[in-house]
């Protein structure tokens, strides 16, 4: 049986390539961050951060409406790993694995966070990725064994120098879910996946 997982979603970045605030944007009637909490917790996960720039702001205020806890991302220009740091850090003593999901990929169904702890209950693999079509997406689990490497300063490719050391043993999951490959950073990416809302697509 699954248990809950601790969620993090990474929602601390400039947005400099989108040139809004991605957490905000409309998905269907939910802002992204809307979005992507509601089907963190749909399929399981318990509890939700989110890791913000301002605790006072605007996605602040949208995560807690959500039910999230709110964390702040100390120093945000260092990127994702910055925020799955501090996420980290705040996750309870007892977690045994984290999920992991950036605000820019909103469209994972609540079905792949339960896929993804059901794998995690059956099989506590370091990493566990959700795979469309042969082709790996969001949310990702870490195990609690990876978090001192996670929590280490100066990684190169933020988590992806510590996705490196364990590709033996990673754990893919296929989902029938290509919301999980879906990755909004600029004003293209929104149209092409987006543009239905306004009448367009």
């Amino acid at each position: 049986m699954a248990h809950p997982l601790p969620a993090i979603v990474a929602a601390a970045g400039l947005s400099s390539r989108m040139g809004t605030s991605k957490p905000l944007l409309d998905a269907g009637g939910r802002t992204f961050l809307a979005r992507t909490l509601t089907s963190l917790r749909g399929g399981g996960a318990d509890p939700l951060i989110v890791v913000v720039r301002n605790m006072e702001g605007a996605v602040g205020r949208e995560a807690r409406a959500g039910g999230a806890l709110v964390i702040q991302n100390p120093d945000p220009t260092s990127g994702p790993i910055s925020s799955l740091q501090a996420g980290i850090r705040a996750v309870p003593a007892d977690a045994s694995a984290v999920l992991f999901c950036p605000v820019d990929h909103p469209l994972f169904l609540p079905g792949t966070v339960l896929a993804l702890l059901t794998a995690f209950a059956r099989e506590a693999a370091p990493i566990i990725a959700p795979t469309y079509e042969g082709r790996r997406g969001h949310p990702v689990v870490f195990h609690r064994d990876l978090f001192p490497e996670l929590l280490e300063d100066g990684l190169p490719n933020g988590a992806r120098s510590v996705i490196q050391r364990y590709l033996t043993q990673r754990l893919e999951i296929p989902v029938d879910d290509p919301g999980i490959l879906v990755d909004v950073d600029t004003p293209t990416d929104y149209r092409h996946h987006f543009s239905r809302l306004d009448g367009h697509g």
